[in-house]
């Protein structure tokens, strides 16, 4: 036992002072297949790191939830109409669905318009958002102070409010907003509460538009309906143009998920025959919670497959450096072939040191691989402090990403480099064992 652990322990040590007569190339080979290895876990981090962020704001949603949402026609619909433009989903519409399928369980309609809001002398422009109570749980908003509405505000038409954290900042500042009024056109509404930051949720093709609840006010839907009503008026080119909207969006809950598919389907045909225009869309999250699983699969084979690609690379460095070991080290091969060793040997002896150069590799680019988060952060913030504009117009799935390192990544990436530099390192090996030790031997 003893002799197979020192001859293990002196072929090891010869290996190492064979690849150590050249350190610099030794290093450089070392340093290709960590980089390749780091890639890997790199790569495959932030894209599961991305993969998570989009799927969070999609569960935000909701995966029992149907989103109805009312859309304004292209304008070749609309061109040559004056007056009044109605168009989106309506009251009727809401109670219709609400009358006629059983497998909805809660419905939260919302109408949105854009206002200033003023206390004193300080403005914000912002958006009133009527709803209900549910609205909270829907959009996962939390209450900081205060409270939400509630269903006697929204019965008795009470002229309260909730502000979201930055309308409350820039209006009050250093006050307690609780208790006072702002002034919304010509109505004033007391404040009753208010709501921690939320992150913004990004927009989802054509019939979801991004929300943004930084600015937000949130009334009672019915003190909307009496005080600011279903008309927009927008002056355009000297004129003035309407627009009738009754509800900007309706968020129906399945009572389960099973029935949310079925259910969306029986929402199209409803709404169908009273709608002539293009004026409303349907999401589904749970459709686009799947389809973004199977996106995010995709992506992480994608990065994946480049990123072996760069342990190929240095598949070929270490080829390449045994290669060149092999034409140096000719004599040396002759020496040891006319002392007695086989052709075996020789190959065992040139694999050694292909598979320590990737071992090392290995190992270095899984310390690097494992520093990706605080590595990303810190470019983000250098970024950020040399160009925070270009930071301030990425998505906010770039911004708020946060690298995850995916466990089985890193076995992956040992795994890969180790085999890579057997099967790069085999042909240079042979190439040694094959050598005649004569002509080995004159080798100058």
């Amino acid at each position: 036992m003893n002799v197979v652990i020192d001859r293990i322990v002196s072929s090891s040590w010869s290996s190492l002072k064979g690849l150590f007569l050249h350190p610099l190339r030794s290093l450089l080979t070392i340093l290709g297949v960590a980089i390749g290895v780091a890639s890997v876990i790199w790569l495959l981090a932030i894209g599961e790191g991305i993969g998570q962020a989009v799927q969070k704001q999609i569960e935000g949603l909701g995966a029992d939830n149907i989103i109805v949402r009312s859309i304004k026609p292209p304008s070749e619909t609309t061109a040559g109409r004056r007056g009044i433009i109605p168009y989106g989903i309506t009251r009727m519409d809401l109670a219709r669905i609400m009358e006629t399928l059983p497998t909805v369980k809660r419905s939260v309609p919302i109408r949105e318009v854009r206002r200033e809001f003023r206390y004193l002398d300080r403005l914000v422009d912002g958006r009133m958002v009527g709803c209900v109570p549910d609205y909270a749980e829907i959009t996962r908003l939390e209450v900081d102070r205060g409270r939400f509405l509630t269903e006697t505000d929204c019965e008795e038409r009470q002229n309260v409010c909730v502000l979201s954290a930055e309308t409350a900042d820039r209006l009050f500042s250093y006050e307690d907003p609780l208790g006072r009024s702002i002034k919304i056109e010509r109505d004033y509404y007391r404040v009753v509460g208010l709501v921690k930051q939320r992150a913004p949720s990004a927009g989802i093709g054509g019939s979801l538009a991004a929300q943004d609840f930084s600015r937000d006010v949130y009334v009672p839907i019915q003190t909307l309906w009496l005080r600011v009503g279903d008309m927009v008026m927008t002056r355009r080119s000297g004129s003035f143009e309407g627009e009738r909207v009754e509800l900007s969006q309706i968020t129906l809950q399945a009572v389960d998920v099973a029935h949310v598919i079925e259910t969306a389907d029986i929402i199209r045909a409803t709404l169908s025959p009273h709608h002539t225009a293009v004026d409303y869309g349907i999401t589904i999250p749970l459709e686009l919670l799947e389809r973004a699983r199977a996106m995010r699969l995709m992506f992480m084979l994608f990065l994946g497959i480049i990123a072996v690609i760069s342990l190929l690379v240095g598949g070929i460095g270490i080829m390449n450096i045994m290669l060149a070991t092999v034409t140096e080290r000719t004599k040396e091969i002759g020496i040891r072939r006319a002392l007695g060793a086989t052709q075996s040997d020789i190959t065992r002896q040139f694999l050694r040191e292909t598979i320590t150069l990737s071992v090392m590799g290995g190992t270095v680019g899984i310390l690097a691989g494992l520093a990706c988060g605080p590595s990303i952060n810190l470019i983000r913030w250098g970024v950020e402090k040399v160009a925070p504009n270009v930071v301030s117009q990425m998505p906010d799935v770039i911004r708020t990403m946060e690298p995850t390192i995916v466990n089985w990544s890193v076995p992956l990436a040992f795994a890969i480099s180790v085999f890579v530099g057997v099967v790069f390192g085999l042909y240079p090996a042979m190439q040694a064992a094959r050598m005649d030790p004569i002509e080995a031997l004159r080798h100058e």
